[in-house]
């Protein structure tokens, strides 16, 4: 029995694939990725932003291959990133074959809209030599014209019966190295679609709300979707699909992940609105230290509390807390525990001076572990 079983997430049993040295199913982590908006014949734009995706903490991220400029340059972007790369690949088959040629990890495709049998062999035979998975993207925007007739609209029936036809025709090839998503930009349809392929299948699952907005807007959204599955078990691997930078999709992923308790990275700060009770300025306190603490990927709570209401308790759950006090005199809790005082005048960086070093001692206890573990 679970300590708090009102905290448990069940999630759904799907088979395992790999995305280069990702695993994506079964029981490993549910991965967070993007996608490029630079143009992807050119590799230095590309190579920059994926660098600035990579540091985000992206398991691995998505470009475009419209054209044979594009897979061209992709064995350069290949060689010069380490996440995998996945490869947007519509319609041209011959782009699917030169980005598996060209080191993608995997290739995201509807096998349907390649052409004929033949097409589809050549791409999966190029899949499999060169060690490359796949994803199936359904879209309730581009269903089958067969499908829209049947249904009369995009439906989650539809939906899911698209994804499968397209992983038939996979299977048909010998090949399940395979993940499927089934996106829409209504919350409702996608979730609805999500839960008839979990149903349905045992593939891994890719999740997104697509075409969610800008970024508060498509955070709001995607949250209300994503969380909704996730929170019933339902998801293997996730892209947050905003009209922003992609690092903020990463950021945003990352998340809903951690507020699910589902994924851990980084500083967790539990801050409170302020109001007139506020002993410091606490909004602009928090944006100050969530702009210096974004270079800590080592996972660890913060409590920034403006008064004594709730501050003691929810300093008693973190690692490490900030309660505001009376007189600029606000109090530290270090494990929970009450520890010291200060004014306002240098708290933040005496705040991220005490995270800093917070992370250094649970990453040499974690090398420690890791140590003692292989000997």
């Amino acid at each position: 029995m679970s300590v708090r079983p009102y905290r448990d997430i069940i999630r759904r049993k799907s088979r395992q694939i790999s995305v280069g040295n990702v695993l994506v199913g079964g029981d490993a982590p549910i991965t967070v990725q993007t996608m490029t908006n630079t143009l992807t014949s050119d590799p230095v734009a590309t190579i920059k932003q994926i660098h600035a995706i990579e540091e985000a903490g992206a398991d691995m991220v998505r470009v475009s291959c419209p054209d044979e400029a594009s897979t061209k340059a992709l064995k350069e972007i290949v060689r010069e990133t380490t996440i995998p790369i996945i490869a947007d690949i519509h319609f041209h088959y011959r782009r699917g074959i030169e980005a598996a040629e060209a080191g993608a990890s995997c290739l995201r495709i509807n096998p349907g809209n390649i052409g004929s049998a033949d097409r589809v062999r050549e791409v999966v035979r190029a899949a499999v030599d060169n060690n490359c998975s796949m994803r199936i993207g359904v879209n309730a925007g581009s269903l089958e014209k067969e499908l829209l007739d049947k249904y009369g609209e995009p439906c989650p029936e539809a939906m899911v019966e698209s994804g499968l036809n397209h992983a038939r025709i996979l299977e048909d090839n010998d090949f399940t190295n395979f993940k499927i998503s089934v996106k829409a930009s209504d919350v409702f349809l996608s979730v609805a679609a999500y839960q008839g392929l979990a149903e349905a299948c045992d593939y891994p699952l890719h999740l997104g709300i697509t075409e969610a907005g800008g970024l508060t807007s498509g955070t709001v959204k995607s949250s209300i979707g994503l969380g909704m599955l996730l929170w019933s078990g339902i998801g293997d691997t996730l892209r947050v699909s905003l009209s922003a930078d992609p690092v903020e999709e990463v950021k945003v992923g990352y998340e809903i992940l951690k507020g699910l308790g589902l994924r851990r990275r980084g500083v967790t700060i539990i801050s409170c609105p302020s109001c007139a009770r506020q002993a410091f300025p606490v909004i602009r306190t928090v944006e100050k230290l969530e702009e210096r603490l974004e270079h800590i990927s080592t996972p660890m709570t913060l409590s920034i509390i403006g008064c004594v209401v709730n501050g003691p308790g929810e300093a008693r759950e973190t690692d490490i807390g900030l309660t505001g006090g009376g007189k600029g005199n606000h109090m530290v809790y270090l494990s929970g525990v009450t520890d010291h005082k200060i004014d306002t005048d240098g708290m933040v960086d005496h705040i991220v001076e005490l995270v800093e070093k917070k992370a250094e001692e649970l990453e040499a206890a974690e090398k420690s572990e890791l140590l003692e573990a292989s000997s």
